[in-house]
C-alpha cells in the first residue's frame, strides 16, 4: 500500500488548512488511515485516526475540537480539515495506514504504510 500526503502550506494562526491522503496499492476500505505529526527533535505523535468503516474516529487532546478527519472511500482519499490553526500546529504531517485500527490508536510506529510528510507552517 502507498500513501501519499498533501495539502501543506504556510497559514497564518486563526487560519485553516486541508490535508490529503491518497491511498493506493491496496483494498482502501480495508484500512484505518491516521494523521501524524513531527517536530524536528521531538516524537512522532499521533493527531487523528479513522477506522475503515468510517464508523470511529479518534483525536488527540491538543486537536480535538479543531481538526476533523474524513474519508471518501470512492476516491481512496483521507482528510484533515484543520481551523483555528496554532503556531504548534506547526510540524510535518504524515499519513498512515493499517489494517488494525489498534495499531492507529496505540502503537502506531508499527503501522503497515506510511507516506511522506507535507509540512504544515503556522506562523504570522
Amino acid at each position: 500500500v502507498q500513501l501519499q500526503a498533501s495539502g501543506g502550506g504556510l497559514v497564518q494562526p486563526g487560519g485553516s488548512l486541508r490535508l490529503s491522503c491518497a491511498v493506493s496499492g491496496a483494498t482502501f476500505e480495508r484500512y484505518t488511515v491516521g494523521w501524524f505529526r513531527q517536530v524536528p527533535g521531538k516524537e512522532r505523535e499521533r493527531v487523528s485516526c479513522i477506522n475503515n468503516r468510517n464508523s470511529y474516529t479518534d483525536y488527540s487532546a491538543s486537536v480535538q475540537g479543531r481538526f476533523t478527519i474524513s474519508r471518501d472511500n470512492a476516491k481512496n482519499t483521507v482528510y484533515l480539515q484543520m481551523n483555528n490553526l496554532k503556531p504548534e500546529d506547526t510540524a510535518v504531517y504524515y499519513c498512515a495506514a493499517d489494517r488494525l485500527w489498534e495499531y492507529c490508536v496505540g502503537h502506531f510506529s508499527g503501522m503497515d504504510a506510511w507516506g511522506k510528510g507535507t509540512l504544515v507552517t503556522v506562523s504570522s
